[in-house]
């Protein structure tokens, strides 16, 4: 089993302190296996099993409650009545009223309750006007590449192992899968894409047009790391198909795929005047494997852009608020802008070698005239300092446990 140890670091941060933990993130992203390990830990720590408690809804055995006081009252026969007791609910979503059943637990002082659940509508504004103020979400997503590396420790060719990484998936199962056949791979991530856009989104929403629904994520797919606008895929929509669509249904399509986690929107960050800029996004798809099985997506296409998405989830995973940078003519793949309010520039590129290359990606770093870090990140082996600007290698930053 590939420990999650970020995740890992965070549970163990914020337990026992007067929050509910909320883990989202897409389906089989391994949330369930989290907190079976976190379960782990706590024993370690000398917590008895049986001031434990683990209720998954999504097994069978648990899918017949429909009233929450019920599952409350089972979950307080099963705990002592002293000592400090822990709660764990998978996709406590699944349960009607579940806010309700939620705050019921927590309002007990000597319970600390976690919670998991794979769309969005967790923390709908139900629970979090409940909650307000009262939980910390963490955000799962599939491996990264140090984690994915751990799967594959006799390869000892790290770029071999990236490409790899990046033409493949990065789900707990598919890497699992992937060591037995590349086909069962792709069985699995169909079948987990399908699940996705079918139940968690056509038959949630009661959306007829599924193959409008098809067409929009194509899209998404095969727009990631381009600044792209809801009229932008109706107006692509309308010349390819002749459907009309308005740019009010994209945007409501859109919001579909995020509140699943399939896709990640990055706002636009005015770097000149430190705000955000209210206009069109970026988007990143949660594993390039679910984009890679589609057929409008060639395998060793576009690696500039799958560059990019990498960097993304790495960093998000490393904490901040990330954003893409926009100043008058300029732009930055990624600001982030740390707890502190400091902030980090980050441009990516496959290779610089050639010197016309090279120049275009720092001149976008160069432009921007205050002091704080700014890295350019290849997949070159050389890494140097030019003008103020880190160049490193990619594989060796996403490898840095620092």
């Amino acid at each position: 089993m590939i420990q999650r140890k970020t995740y890992l670091a965070q549970l163990e941060a914020v337990c026992n302190q007067d929050l509910i933990k909320v883990v989202t993130g897409i389906r089989r992203c391994g949330k369930s296996t989290l907190m079976m390990e976190f379960q782990e830990v706590l024993k370690s720590k000398g917590v008895d099993e049986k001031c434990i408690v683990s209720l998954n809804f999504e097994e069978r055995e648990n899918s017949q409650f429909e009233d929450w006081r019920i599952v409350y009252d089972l979950i307080l026969t099963k705990l002592p009545s002293t000592e400090k007791k822990y709660v764990f609910l998978d996709e406590v979503q699944l349960i009607p009223h579940f806010e309700k059943l939620v705050d019921a637990l927590y309002v007990k002082k000597d319970i600390d309750l976690y919670i998991t659940g794979s769309n969005a509508y967790l923390l709908s504004s139900e629970l979090t006007t409940l909650l307000s103020g009262r939980y910390i979400a963490i955000n799962l997503h599939p491996f990264s590449f140090a984690e994915y590396a751990t799967a594959f420790e006799e390869q000892k060719d790290t770029s071999r192992l990236f490409r790899q990484y990046m033409n493949g998936s990065c789900f707990p199962e598919a890497v699992n899968l992937s060591k037995i056949s590349p086909e069962l791979t792709n069985t699995y991530l169909k079948s987990l894409y399908e699940t996705i856009v079918v139940k968690d989104i056509s038959k949630r929403h009661h959306l007829r047009k599924f193959d409008t629904l098809q067409r929009i994520i194509n899209f998404l797919f095969d727009s990631i790391g381009s600044i792209i606008s809801p009229n932008n895929i109706a107006d692509e929509l309308k010349r390819v198909t002749k459907e009309s669509l308005s740019h009010n249904t994209v945007q409501k399509y859109i919001r579909f795929f995020t509140e699943s986690y399939l896709i990640y929107p990055v706002q636009l960050y005015n770097i000149k005047g430190k705000r955000l800029l209210a206009s069109n996004c970026k988007y990143y798809v949660v594993d390039l494997g679910l984009k890679n099985i589609l057929q409008t997506n060639k395998v060793d296409a576009d690696l500039g852009h799958k560059l990019e998405n990498v960097v993304y989830f790495e960093l998000l995973r490393r904490g901040g608020e990330v954003y893409v940078g926009k100043s008058e003519d300029n732009e930055v793949d990624f600001v982030v802008k740390k707890y502190d309010g400091q902030l980090e520039y980050y441009q990516v590129a496959y290779t610089v070698n050639d010197e016309k290359t090279l120049e275009r990606e720092l001149s976008s770093l160069r432009r921007i005239r205050d002091n704080y870090p700014k890295y350019l990140l290849t997949t070159d082996f050389d890494n140097s300092i030019i003008d103020g600007i880190k160049k490193i290698n990619l594989i060796d930053w996403l490898l840095d446990s620092k």
